[in-house]
């Protein structure tokens, strides 16, 4: 290993690199345990050093899973029991389920797409995707989760990819190893995805494009990217054209692409309405590039209609032109260094749809958060502790929620690849309107790398992900159900009665439109919201955002609303519309699609 290499930050999804890491953890966590001689042993006896010969267990005793999530479970319980549920909500349900959700996508459906990898190990101490694998043990898996129908085996549905030949020398063909890609909504609600696993080298681009139907649940390939993506970032802009930035090359780790693309392509419409069903559709390069260093950036496209773009190295955020396929240096980040998986947001701002960022975590060193707006970086408040890999969302009522984080990739505070965790990153974090962060409850696992969090249209929180965690504290490896979720009920569910929404439109809303509601508590209802589906993966989620509508007019149980003024303010697609009481309490939401007009 070369000096350079040996200062490199550890990488989840590169088991290569770190093989050795691996094998010494692995002997120094677990047990040297006395095995029989063996004939050859035997033999060497007096005169040969009277060597002890001992057999080294280096795998996962299911007993340590039981009882570290007896452990999980009991803590959960004591360190809960001083949160008042009114003011800091609550985790109830906890679950198995078939897949450990590296990617997660709500649908405009009310369902949740989760998709990973299968995996190549069962030990915690090992890495568990397949990231160096070629062949068929380099696949992909899906499956879809109905919460209307609860937990269990029954409350999900497989749905893998298409089976693909990759370009790998193997000739295996195997359900497209779509991790580790990036992702965003298609205006008709579709899910595209892009880049994934090509295996090897410490993690190789591949050229994958796909599309999820959530209307009949399947996948339809498209033409491949111009280039391998490895952790590539993909934002829906004001057109409602995904564009696709970032990701390491097909040549492997430390080859980060520099190439834009945009889906579809310029020549092909966008697809408006749910029987428009991209297949076999090509993207396309822009004339500019963005030479990010390293992956994942975080892209938003605000209301300028322009796509901001901050990268985890503090010099390299940029502003980019759809129309010009221009980019423009914006002023460095304040911290000044390099930043680890950490979340983003696209702050709320009323019905003018959001035109500041704000970037959290990332650094365990720092617990501030930096707001970009005006085009200037601002210290904003600070949370109470750093933590990467962690998520922020939007809740419906404005104020934001922190959930998952950890010390490093795959180090929760105790070493790589130790699953035994400082407890404190379990701990939730909440911002009020004010900008005051306030710890809440724990959770039940600590979640790291590859965690993520839903809000769901019943304004529940869904918190799945980190297979580490999730192998770590399986109560039957064996069961084929090796991920897991968790559901938090926020504060507003606990705090009375909710408002109704019974009626939304069942077209398409026009931007700058009126549109009626219908409610059986009209008295009640003070607030309109947008809130976008979310999809994320590595901390990064595009799509999250919050518009408030303004109340034009109201008659008996008919609300008048007032639609985002444009594209910019609100991409076009599906959107959960909540109506809120004046304590921010929301109803259940409902579906509504912008569209643009004629």
């Amino acid at each position: 290993m070369s000096p350079n290499r040996s200062r490199m930050r550890p990488r989840a999804g590169r088991p290569g690199a770190r093989a050795a890491w691996g094998a010494v953890l692995a002997l120094g966590t677990t047990a040297a345990l006395t095995a029989p001689l063996t004939t050859a042993s035997a033999a060497s006896g007096p005169g040969t050093g009277d060597r002890d010969v001992r057999a080294v267990q280096t795998e996962y005793p299911q007993t340590t899973r039981t009882l570290r999530l007896k452990m999980l479970t009991e803590t959960q319980a004591r360190d809960n029991a001083k949160f008042d549920p009114a003011k800091f909500g609550k985790f109830t349900d906890y679950f198995s389920s078939p897949d450990f959700a590296a990617h997660v996508a709500l649908l405009p459906t009310g369902k949740v797409l989760l998709f990973s990898f299968e995996s190549v190990e069962d030990n915690p101490q090992k890495e568990p995707a397949p990231t160096d694998v070629i062949g068929s043990r380099n696949a992909g898996r899906a499956y879809v989760w109905d919460p209307a129908a609860g937990e269990g085996p029954g409350a999900f549905k497989a749905v893998p990819p298409p089976v693909v030949d990759m370009p790998d020398g193997t000739n295996q063909p195997r359900p497209a190893p779509f991790f580790c890609a990036g992702h965003s909504y298609l205006p008709n609600g579709m899910v595209g995805v892009f880049g994934g696993n090509l295996g090897g080298n410490g993690g190789t681009g591949a050229k994958l494009a796909l599309v999820f139907d959530p209307w009949t649940e399947t996948w339809h390939q498209q033409k491949d990217l111009s280039v391998g993506r490895w952790y590539p970032t993909v934002v829906t802009d004001a057109e409602g054209r995904q564009v696709i930035m970032s990701g390491q090359s097909e040549l492997g780790w430390g080859t980060p692409t520099p190439v834009i693309e945009q889906f579809p392509a310029k020549g092909t419409p966008v697809p408006l309405d749910k029987g428009q069903v991209p297949d076999g559709v090509a993207a396309e390069q822009w004339n500019t590039e963005a030479p990010y260093r390293m992956d994942y950036p975080h892209l938003f496209s605000l209301n300028d209609g322009k796509i901001y773009g901050f990268g985890r190295d503090a010099d390299q955020e940029w502003r980019f032109d759809p129309a010009t396929q221009a980019r423009t240096q914006l002023p460095d980040r304040p911290d000044g260094g390099l930043r680890n998986y950490g979340s983003a947001i696209a702050l709320p701002n009323g019905t003018h749809g959001p035109d500041s960022v704000l970037i959290l975590g990332g650094n365990r060193n720092d617990p501030n958060t930096y707001r970009f707006s005006g085009g200037a970086w601002h210290k904003d408040t600070p949370r109470a502790f750093g933590r990467t890999q962690d998520d922020t969302l939007i809740l419906p009522d404005g104020t934001l929620l922190t959930v998952n984080g950890s010390y490093d990739i795959r180090n929760y505070g105790n070493g790589d690849y130790n699953p035994n965790a400082d407890l404190k990153y379990r701990q939730i974090e909440l911002r009020d309107a004010s900008g005051k962060w306030t710890l809440g409850p724990s959770q039940r696992l600590p979640r790291g790398y590859h965690s993520n969090a839903v809000i769901l249209p019943d304004g529940r929180i869904m918190v799945t992900g980190d297979e580490l965690q999730q192998i770590a504290n399986n109560p039957d490896i064996t069961s084929g159900m090796n991920g897991t979720i968790e559901i938090y009920e926020p504060a507003y569910l606990h705090q009375g009665a909710r408002p109704t929404l019974t009626r939304v439109p069942t077209g398409p809303v026009r931007y700058d439109s009126s549109m009626r509601v219908t409610t059986t508590t009209p008295g009640r209802v003070s607030r309109a919201v947008l809130v976008a589906p979310i999809t994320s993966t590595h901390a990064v989620d595009t799509s999250q955002r919050h518009l408030d509508l303004q109340i034009t007019g109201r008659s008996g149980n008919q609300l008048t609303l007032k639609a985002p003024p444009s594209a910019n303010a609100a991409p076009p697609g599906y959107y959960m519309l909540f109506l809120l009481d004046d304590k921010g309490v929301p109803s259940v939401a409902k579906w509504v699609q912008l569209t643009p007009g004629s």
